[in-house]
């Protein structure tokens, strides 16, 4: 039999990967492989001629059979690095995309502006990854979660105790703002579901089939969560307090809008990804 190394699995597997309708054939099997391995991707470069074995064979098969169904590497790996930290996910959140990166940038500086020690709320949890993230890198920050979903408040939770920062923040289970009535906080922050119902079906095989649909479908014009978020959310602000949302393509003048609409606020700023989309929407308290 001949004998299967590294350079040969991966020739292998980025051809089926290619014929299955993988986008990123390539890299897809470079990152299992390398997981698999407990190694750095260039370790398998200067490594190419090393021989796998059975065991290790038969695990990265059943890597490559998940992958060719459709479910995201991530998911597979069971992890996902954002903002430079490593996230545990699981199928009951999202996984944490770049995008996002942006929010957690803006919410870091503006916390920072404000030049005391603050609280802030992250609505719709999921891994933590915008809560934890915007903790770890700022200083005498304190951070409120809430999830509808118990185990997606379980990953976060498990998440900050991973990361050293449990103590640093109160985790919720419950309806968007629900659980924190009667508190408030020097800023909102959230990435709600914001597809459009009809559009949920038409979305890439990895989301559509393994995310979780309730983290996805914002209701007819993808615009539902928003609409609670800047009617009820002002009122738990602080006075020099401020919302943050990330926003799906072409939303941002909207959730604008809906954000002005409510008394409470002054003025809102929309910030663009690295693609000139308008990505966050940010909404300050009078």
């Amino acid at each position: 039999m001949a004998t299967w190394t590294i350079g040969r699995i991966l020739k292998w597997t980025e051809q089926f990967f290619r014929e299955k309708g993988i986008e990123s054939s390539r890299l897809d099997a470079e990152v299992l492989l390398a997981h698999l391995l407990k190694k750095e991707r260039i370790f398998l470069y200067v490594h190419f001629d090393e021989p796998l074995e059975q065991a290790e064979l038969a695990q990265f098969h059943k890597m490559v059979q998940q992958r060719v169904a459709r479910v995201p590497v991530a998911y597979i790996l069971g992890e996902k690095e954002f903002m430079g930290l490593t996230f545990h996910v699981t199928s009951a959140t999202l996984v944490p995309r770049p995008d996002t990166e942006i929010l957690v940038q803006a919410a870091i500086e503006r916390l920072q502006a404000l030049g005391r020690p603050c609280t802030f709320a992250d609505i719709g949890t999921g891994t933590g990854a915008i809560c934890l993230s915007v903790l770890h890198y700022t200083e005498e920050t304190q951070a409120a979660t809430v999830d509808i979903s118990p185990e997606a408040r379980a990953v976060a939770e498990e998440n900050a105790a991973a990361l050293g920062l449990a103590e640093r923040v109160q985790f919720y289970t419950g309806d968007l703002l629900a659980p924190l009535a009667g508190q408030h906080f020097a800023a909102l922050l959230s990435n709600p579901p914001y597809i459009p119902d009809s559009e949920v079906a038409g979305l890439q095989a990895e989301v559509r089939l393994s995310e979780p649909h309730t983290a996805l479908a914002g209701g007819a014009d993808g615009l539902d969560f928003y609409r609670r978020l800047c009617a009820d959310g002002p009122a738990l602000l602080e006075a020099d307090g401020f919302m943050a949302f990330e926003v799906g393509a072409g939303q941002a003048a909207a959730v604008a809008q809906l954000a002005t609409d409510n008394p409470l606020i002054a003025r809102t700023e929309t910030l663009k990804d690295l693609a000139g989309i308008e990505r966050v929407v940010v909404a300050y308290r009078k």
